[in-house]
């Protein structure tokens, strides 16, 4: 195999892993920043020679971090405010789970729903307060997800910033 071979093998995993990691946010299982990072990282280590492709991985490891720190504090933060407990979500994503491979991709979402609301339902006592927790913790999931792909795609660009310029 070729050197040019070996780049353009090293680019289509890269490729793959990112997208993977795209895909990631909304499927169980792929862990999303990860995966984009990794991309990066075996760009950058097995890609070739070139310093522009380790100011990349710093780049995408700054974005990747960032984006984890930053994807569990602010909507944690908001559903501390709000009061729905940790238990609740806990709920949630153990409901969301199970309904994802009883009913593959909107049982994700429905078991998740379906977990929020009846834990908050058992910890308040009645239907009308549980509603406004679950829409609230159904907020801070839909705020989460989109920060983890936010920083994705910030990963992604980097990448292919980094295939032009290098």
């Amino acid at each position: 195999m070729s050197v040019t071979d070996t780049g353009a093998l090293v680019t289509v995993v890269a490729a793959l892993a990112i997208l993977a990691g795209l895909a990631g946010v909304v499927v169980p299982g792929l862990p999303a920043l990860p995966l984009c990072w990794g991309g990066v990282l075996v760009w950058a280590v097995f890609g070739g020679a070139g310093g522009g492709r380790w100011a990349v991985l710093a780049a995408a490891t700054l974005v990747a971090v960032g984006g984890t720190v930053v994807k569990y504090l602010w909507p944690g933060r908001n559903l501390k405010r709000t009061g729905v407990p940790t238990s609740s979500l806990l709920a949630g994503g153990v409901l969301g789970l199970v309904g994802f491979f009883v009913i593959p991709v909107v049982g994700l979402v429905i078991g998740f729903v379906g977990g929020v609301w009846a834990a908050e339902r058992l910890r308040l006592g009645d239907n009308r307060l549980a509603w406004p927790a679950t829409v609230q913790a159904l907020k801070a999931a839909g705020l989460s997800m989109l920060l983890e792909f936010a920083a994705g795609l910030v990963i992604a660009a980097l990448w292919v910033a980094g295939l032009l310029l290098t």
